[in-house]
């Protein structure tokens, strides 16, 4: 199976989460959103990455976790 640049591999399953913010939101949001995943939580588990650091990094850079939403928002429009 071959992996594209985008960390993506032909057959649209993503082999890593992306480093930059604005692709970590949108790919952990599209993957939340059509139900690959149930929770953030199982996400992260099976991308061996820590919810919370990820929280913390998306925070940094201006997003927040909606619980409520199951998606991160720009802070702000979290309500």
């Amino acid at each position: 199976m071959s992996t594209f640049a985008n960390g993506f591999n032909s057959i649209c399953e993503m082999d890593y989460l992306p480093k930059d913010p604005a692709i970590l939101v949108s790919s952990v949001n599209m993957l939340l959103r059509d139900e690959e995943f149930d929770t953030l939580e199982a996400l992260c588990y099976a991308f061996s990455r820590d919810p919370k650091q990820i929280m913390d990094y998306l925070y940094k850079r201006g997003f927040v976790w909606s619980e409520q939403q199951k998606q991160f928002r720009p802070i702000g429009y979290d309500q």
